[in-house]
């Protein structure tokens, strides 16, 4: 067991007796062999492996947020590659422009100014008509020099901004990396702390937090917070407030997802994260929302509880570290944590926050039929003990990533 995750065994011994909910826990003692057996014991586990699962989700968020930042600076950087090449390219065509004024006003100078030779002429008219070619040369020559002279500029401005992009595109794939490897850290904890307890502790260790879910479930029903939802709009009597057709794409989107494998830093079609699902859920109902649950929280309008529809987001945890999608009476579909899949899941099965609406002005469909659910679609655990993997796909793919990002060469940003 890691010097870590031992100092959190040890410190949760002090205040196990008075962790006996569901919600996010701050330590836990050494497991010991009559776990299943001992309620204050499984408590204690429950407390340590919560606090785990919740500091790799808030790493994990916090490199989903590094990476969406990076995707923008990568289309930044290109984009002022692209400005910078096209104005060299109008640079080169400048100066030679320059080159042939230059050439050919040596070519023809002589020690009589072309004024004087005008004064000289004996037609008039021609005279006049050859100031206006001599005027309209003396002008296209400091367009010439203008375009040349602005082209330089630019093309410095754009060298300068070019590599500052490039700066900030390597100093972020540096900040994501730490952050990769604080999720992997932080997963790696509560692999370790799972592998140390046998079968009947891992059942006894689920079933205790099953029960604490159901229990803070009726108790949250029971407080009234949603009281108001199904007045006025509801369907059928069925006690679902009716979404906006964008909620009703998104919902369905999600319930399409039902099985499929958490995996952290992911957002489909394989598998999810928690802010991945709800994410990709509005995207392809064709409202685009922020990647990650913090962003969805900040930037989304918030809505009062009682006015809950289908496809509105349900924020957990003071932090935000969590989120779900609405699906009515009280039940959210996710992507719980690391060893579980996305699942149909109370309300309550972790600290609500509040809730976020991301189509504000989208109107409530007039009939709503919910999406049939699959049987299994609550079975499976919300806890994530079985199965547990660390999800090394995820980790390759940012491990190319990097390799790629370090790889690539830096764009000539000179001028010349």
């Amino acid at each position: 067991m890691s010097g870590s995750l031992l100092r959190l065994v040890c410190t949760a011994a002090v205040a196990v007796t008075t962790v006996l909910a569901p919600a996010p826990a701050t330590a836990a003692p050494e497991p010991e062999p009559g776990l299943g057996k001992d309620p204050t014991s499984v408590a204690a586990l429950l407390t340590a492996l919560q606090k785990l699962y919740r500091e790799a989700e808030q790493a994990t968020e916090a490199y989903n947020a590094t990476e969406e930042k990076l995707k923008k600076q990568r289309a930044e950087t290109d984009r002022l590659d692209r400005a910078l090449a096209r104005t060299r390219l109008s640079l080169h065509d400048s100066r030679g422009a320059a080159g042939r004024l230059a050439r050919q006003q040596y070519q023809s100078s002589t020690d009589i100014s072309p004024y004087v030779r005008l004064l000289l002429a004996r037609d008039p008219q021609h005279a006049i008509d050859q100031g206006h070619v001599i005027g309209r040369l003396a002008r296209e020559r400091a367009d010439t020099v203008g375009r040349l002279t602005g082209n330089e500029r630019k093309a410095r401005d754009l060298a300068r901004k070019a590599r500052k992009a490039l700066d900030d595109q390597l100093a972020l794939t540096e900040r994501r990396k730490r952050e990769r490897d604080e999720v992997r850290e932080r997963l790696h904890d509560v692999e370790e702390l799972l592998a140390s307890l046998s079968r009947d502790q891992l059942t006894a260790l689920a079933e205790f937090e099953k029960k604490g879910i159901t229990e803070a479930q009726n108790k949250f029903m029971a407080s009234g917070a949603l009281d108001s939802v199904g007045n006025g709009g509801d369907s059928k009597g069925s006690g679902i407030r009716t979404p906006s057709a964008e909620g009703d794409r998104a919902v369905r989107h999600a319930v399409r997802q039902l099985g499929k494998p958490y995996a952290w830093g992911t957002e489909g079609p394989k598998s999810y994260d928690c802010s991945g699902l709800t994410s990709q859920a509005w995207a392809e109902a064709g409202t685009p929302i922020p990647r990650t649950s913090q962003e969805q929280w900040k930037r989304l309008q918030r809505i009062p509880l009682p006015e809950l529809r289908p496809g509105d987001l349900v924020v957990y945890f003071p932090e935000a570290t969590h989120v779900a999608l609405y699906l009515g009476d009280g039940m959210v579909v996710q992507a719980p944590r690391p060893g579980a899949k996305v699942k149909v899941s109370p309300i309550a099965a972790n600290p609500v926050l509040g809730a976020v609406r991301p189509d504000p002005d989208g109107k409530p469909l007039r009939r709503y039929e919910p999406p049939e659910l699959p049987e299994w679609a609550t079975d499976g655990s919300d806890e994530g003990y079985e199965g547990y993997t660390d999800n090394t796909d995820t980790a390759d793919t940012a491990d190319t990533a990097d390799t790629a990002d370090y790889a690539a060469p830096a764009p000539d940003t000179s001028t010349r």
